[in-house]
């Protein structure tokens, strides 16, 4: 028999358990090759042990990009999200799409063969196996009902006549289903784990899971509740350092609730870093925080910049949250063995290594592609990125614990069940930023306005001010469906260097030459000084409401299977 090639891509669902034993193995005699190895692989614990690992692979935990969000600059670039030309033809739409189906074809075979193998594991084997498996099934599912609504759907190993058989399901058939996976995958996995365990999937996990993929469909009962399971189960607590939480050198932070280790050696490790390293250090400086991002902050009274008296526009990072300089460089502070100046007139910076005057590549000034706003992120980036050819392996943390918290008083806060738990789930994530206990409420600005509109915006700029570059903030704009509103706004940035000394260095304006306008969302207003001159636009960002709050179906998909595109794709 013939290799038969699967087409269209879901239909990995045919291909699963031949995928499962090509992971596992790496070389494997087998013949034909059109014969999946459903047959002869999971048949005892060693093989359902190397399948599962196999669903621990990083390609199959996407996480949304900020590039898509308003909190960054690519220098004039836009993505097909910000740019609104995704469709289904676009890398990624495909990809999600395609490695999310293989990874639940292979979980649908680990599910189907421990009961075959059921003679020779025993209970707790048989009972771990396949709740991990569901586990990672129920996420691989959520991340497509999340992204793409009505999914095609199955539970079991397929042949290709019946995988090209299968049809969408509405989301209402779905949603119920993850969230079954989810609570027997509760149930049977493990609360912790030893010291010389490798951490896995776990029971806070699943509950953690469980409480994302309901918030972003609406259900904030069930967020309420997971989020709930998850926090009494009284094993998680915040980091101590919020800056350290993100750092290679933290490894298995009692925060990180799901989160997938890296390592250098085995060459598995955290790309694209010297897109966010500045130029003195070796960088290009490209991948950058937008000014929406930085004026997001809020200011140590607790207030947006355009009310609290504390903030000077002139010196923005002063006064700040301290998440604020703990995910935006400061200017005239040394980061990565340079202090970091985009001043025009700052065509010396000092080298902090060896205490000499460099040229300042870090100042359009010198060098054209500096920064294109004068920022550069600081958030988990260290002195390790400059090592071993820009390999870094920190943690990719899928989910932590301040995570649930804000889920938690998100959920009650819709709910309209407003209580003392709500406002310490707020304090205890903001207080973790000050270094002090959520209870000394002197010592930080500590929320205690019970009113809902009040809180809302409150618990939205919580996030945005902690998940920066995270991947959280896409989420949290299409589940709060403001994209539209904070994405066609243009991306600006500074005047070009003999504009900028002229009309904002000279005049006193430096760095920022006004203080804009906050909305309900937390976005700025920088219209004002656009209309004066003293910024550019760099960039403009588009986002098409008809359509975008959904990606396309993969035209392939469309064409070859008679799936039902999204509207207005």
């Amino acid at each position: 028999m013939k290799l038969i090639k699967l087409k269209p891509v879901y239909n990995m669902f045919a291909a699963g358990a031949l995928a499962v034993s090509l992971a596992a193995c790496g070389s494997l005699d087998l013949n034909p090759l059109s014969d999946g190895s459903s047959e002869t692989w999971n048949s005892n614990a060693a093989e359902i042990e190397m399948s599962l690992n196999g669903l621990y692979k990083e390609v199959f935990w996407k996480e949304d990009s900020d590039e898509w969000t308003d909190d960054f600059i690519y220098r004039d670039a836009v993505t097909p999200i910000t740019g609104a030309t995704i469709n289904g033809e676009t890398d990624f739409v495909k990809d999600w799409w395609k490695d999310t189906y293989k990874a639940i074809a292979r979980a649908n075979a680990v599910i189907e063969s421990v009961d075959r193998a059921a003679s020779v594991l025993t209970a707790e084997q048989i009972s771990r196996y396949s709740a991990e498996a569901r586990f990672a099934r129920a996420c691989f599912y959520s991340r497509l009902l999340s992204h793409y609504g009505n999914i095609v759907y199955t539970e079991k190993a397929l042949d290709i006549e019946q995988a090209l058989a299968l049809k969408q399901v509405p989301a209402s058939e779905v949603l119920p289903k993850i969230y079954a996976d989810f609570d027997s995958a509760a149930l049977h996995l493990k609360a912790t784990f030893g010291s010389n365990e490798l951490k896995r999937a776990s029971k806070g996990a699943a509950y953690a899971m469980k409480a994302r993929i309901a918030i972003q469909m609406g259900d904030m009962t069930t967020t309420r509740d997971a989020a709930q399971s998850c926090m009494t189960l009284n094993l998680y607590k915040l980091h101590t350092s919020f800056p350290d939480l993100f750092l290679s050198k933290t490894k298995n932070s009692q925060e990180s609730i799901f989160a997938l280790p890296r390592s250098i050696a085995l060459k598995v490790v955290q790309g694209d870093c010297q897109n966010f390293v500045p130029r003195n250090a070796g960088g290009w400086a490209a991948k950058d925080p937008s000014w929406d991002l930085l004026f997001s902050f809020l200011c140590k009274d607790g207030l947006p910049v355009d009310e609290s008296p504390l903030f000077n526009p002139r010196k923005p990072f002063d006064n700040r949250d301290p998440r604020c300089a703990a995910t935006i460089v400061p200017h005239g502070t040394a980061h990565l063995g340079f202090v970091y100046e985009p001043h025009p007139d700052s065509l010396k910076t000092l080298q902090t290594t060896t205490g000499r005057q460099v040229t300042n590549n870090d100042t359009r000034s010198v060098a054209q592609y500096a920064s294109f706003n004068g920022l550069v992120f600081k958030k988990g980036i260290d002195g390790d990125w400059l090592l071993n050819s820009w390999q870094v392996e920190p943690d990719k943390i899928i989910i932590r614990y301040a995570d649930v918290l804000l889920m938690y008083a998100e959920a009650r806060i819709e709910l309209g069940e407003i209580d003392q738990t709500v406002l310490d789930a707020i304090n205890q994530v903001r207080a973790r930023a000050y270094g002090v206990a959520y209870t000394n409420t002197a010592a930080y600005p500590a929320v205690v306005t019970t009113d809902p509109a009040q809180l809302r915006t409150i618990v939205r700029t919580e996030r945005r001010m902690e998940f920066a570059l995270e991947g959280n903030r896409y989420a949290d704009i299409i589940r709060w469906k403001i994209a539209g509103k904070v994405l066609n706004q243009p991306n600006y940035g500074m005047l070009d260097p003999a504009d900028l000394r002229a009309k904002v260095v000279q005049p006193g304006l430096w760095f920022f030459p006004g203080t804009p306008a906050i909305d309900e969302n937390g976005t700025p207003d920088f219209t004002p000084m656009f209309t004066a001159g003293l910024i550019k636009q760099v960039a403009l960002r588009k986002f098409d409401e008809t359509r975008q709050y959904l990606w396309p179906i993969p035209s392939t998909e469309v064409l070859a299977s008679g799936l039902d595109q999204n509207d207005n794709y």
